[in-house]
C-alpha cells in the first residue's frame, strides 16, 4: 500500500469517529433538555389542576356558607314557631325566643371569698394516706427519712 492512502483511511476513520462521538454527546445532552421539558410540562398541568381545585374549593365553600345561612334561619323560625306555640297553648313565655337551657344559680359556697387549695397527688409528709410510711405500725427507733 501506497503512504497516501493510509493518511486518507486514517482521516476517514478520524471523521467518522468524531461524528460519532459527536452525535453520541447530542443525543445525551438532548435528552437532559428533553426531560427538563418533559418536567416544564408536568408542571403546567399541575398548576392547571390546583388552579381548577381552588375554584371548585371556593365554590364548595359559597355553598356551604349559603346552606349555613339556610339553617340558622329555618332554626330561628323554628324557635319562632315553637314560642308562639307555647304561648297558644298556654306555656310559659321566655323573655326572648330560642330554645336555650336557663343555667341553675351559684350554690351559696361559689360566692364565698376563701380560697380553695388545689388538689395535689402527693403527700405533704405529714403521714396522711399518700405517705410512704401509712399503715405500717409505729416504731420508736424508725426516724422518718427525708423525702427529696
Amino acid at each position: 500500500m501506497d503512504e497516501s492512502n493510509i493518511n486518507w483511511i486514517l482521516a476517514i476513520a478520524c471523521l467518522l469517529a468524531g461524528i460519532g462521538l459527536g452525535a453520541l454527546g447530542y443525543h445525551l445532552l438532548n435528552a437532559g433538555a428533553h426531560g427538563i421539558q418533559r418536567l416544564r410540562q408536568r408542571l403546567a398541568e399541575r398548576d392547571r389542576e390546583l388552579a381548577a381545585l381552588r375554584d371548585g374549593l371556593d365554590v364548595h365553600f359559597d355553598e356551604v356558607g349559603r346552606l349555613v345561612d339556610a339553617l340558622r334561619r329555618d332554626g330561628e323560625a323554628l324557635a319562632t314557631r315553637l314560642a308562639e306555640d307555647a304561648d297558644s297553648l298556654g306555656g310559659h313565655t321566655r323573655s326572648r325566643p330560642g330554645l336555650a337551657v336557663e343555667a341553675p344559680a351559684a350554690p351559696a359556697d361559689a360566692t364565698s371569698n376563701a380560697p380553695v387549695s388545689t388538689p395535689r397527688d402527693y403527700a405533704d409528709g405529714s403521714g396522711g394516706t399518700l405517705s410512704e410510711d401509712f399503715g405500717l405500725k409505729d416504731d420508736a427507733s424508725r426516724k422518718p427519712e427525708p423525702r427529696y
